[in-house]
């Protein structure tokens, strides 16, 4: 049956599993089903935080460079004072002007170069009031340059109606404040702000941010039109930053303050419910993967336990025919890989047509796809590995039992 090259080991270790066909048969199956868990629940769980992130962060950059906010300092009392004694004044916070980033230029190019930032554009942002007829609403004007902004927020991708071009005349609205102030493409906007500037804007393009509030107050103009109205000649008031690993932007943050003294917010800080919320699911998934691959080895082992048990004679029989303790060890470990490596192909199959399944009969009400899947092989190698490993370190306490037995105990039962 076997070739004279083929180890002796692995001769015995698939004589026993072969002899014990219901048990392998039942703990293959067993094996299987927790790694197709392990395999579906990890790509499903990553697929949703993965929709999650790419939700949240569309509309948005990874991090924000801001000029540090005015403080008031209170004026200490002279020579006489005691040590840490303020002069006895209510000292209030400074009202927050509105002012540009010093020396904005350099500080974007010293991001830029950094190896883990992808796009980093400046932005003139601040508040306004848009007239038509006579309704009004209050706004928040973004200028922005086109062609670096749109590789954070992809306006492209969410544009109704209409084009992003914009000129120095030109304004993207939201859908809620176009439905508001009945306006649609090519009409006219007075926009005004609060030191009195003022221009008349027509409308280039309607976009849908997938946020109501979004729609109804963000607005996109060129970044000269918004330093001329807001009243920062050649300034702006944020850096947008997107970085290659999302997870890593407070980090990035943090570097980026030190190196330049810029006040900088990443997404994890400004939205720390999302971000605690994405990790709670993180720890949810890595705990079902650590307690189905604790019942997977748990299955192994007491299945190994009772071959030991059963085959005890022939363990006997085979040591006093001059079978070393090492290769009595030797076949119960590989009787557990097998187990598990066995178990993990089974499970890896069932896992991806589950997801399969899943990715064709899970849909939204319009027929779309709930949320895209990935099918990474790293995945499913991974999964092959740690069974593999969960069946030998499973294995490891039977075959040491094994490979103590005294082979004249063992032989007379």
């Amino acid at each position: 049956m076997f070739r004279p090259w083929f180890p002796f080991e692995w001769i015995v270790a698939i004589r026993f599993l072969r002899e014990g066909r219901l048990q392998t048969l039942f703990i293959i199956a067993g094996v299987a089903i927790g790694v197709a868990v392990i395999v579906f629940m990890s790509a499903l769980l990553a697929g949703l935080q993965s929709n999650f992130i790419r939700r949240v962060l569309s509309a948005q950059a990874h991090i924000q460079l801001l000029q540090p906010k005015e403080v008031t300092r209170p004026q200490r009392l002279g020579a006489n004072a005691l040590p840490g004694e303020i002069e006895g004044a209510i000292v209030q916070p400074p009202l927050q002007r509105l002012k540009g980033i010093d020396q904005w230029q350099s500080v974007a190019a010293e991001i830029r170069a950094l190896p883990e930032v992808l796009v980093a554009t400046p932005v003139a942002g601040g508040s306004a009031l848009v007239v038509r007829g006579s309704a009004s609403r209050a706004i928040t004007v973004a200028g922005i340059e086109p062609e670096q902004y749109f590789r954070i927020v992809d306006i492209n991708d969410k544009l109704v109606r209409g084009t992003t071009r914009l000129s120095a005349t030109d304004i993207l609205v939201g859908t809620e404040l176009a439905s508001d102030l009945g306006v649609d493409v090519g009409d006219k906007l007075r926009v005004s702000t609060a030191s009195g500037a003022a221009s008349t804007l027509t409308i280039a393009g309607v976009f849908d941010l997938g946020n109501k509030g979004a729609n109804q107050r963000n607005t996109f103009v060129a970044l000269h039109t918004a330093q001329s109205l807001l009243g920062i000649p050649g300034g702006v008031t944020s850096v947008e930053v997107t970085v290659r690993d999302v997870y890593a932007a407070e980090e990035i943050a943090q570097r980026i303050t030190s190196a330049t003294g810029v006040e900088a917010d990443s997404w994890i800080k400004t939205s720390a419910q999302f971000f605690a919320a994405v990790s709670a699911q993180t720890t949810a998934n890595t705990a079902i993967r650590f307690f189905v691959g604790l019942s997977v080895a748990f299955g192994i082992a007491s299945v190994l336990v009772v071959v030991v048990v059963q085959k005890s004679r022939e363990i006997g029989i085979l040591r006093a025919m001059g079978i070393s303790r090492g290769q009595i060890l030797r076949v119960f470990l590989l009787q557990g890989g097998l187990l598990g490596f066995g178990g993990s192909v089974v499970g890896c199959a069932i896992g991806a047509l589950a997801l399969a399944l899943w990715q064709r009969y899970a849909r939204n009400a319009d027929g779309t796809p709930l949320f895209p899947l990935t099918f990474d092989p790293t995945l499913f190698t991974l999964a092959l590995v740690l069974a593999t490993l969960t069946g030998l370190a499973a294995a490891v306490a039977p075959a040491l039992r094994a490979a103590r037995l005294d082979p004249v105990v063992a032989i007379r039962g």
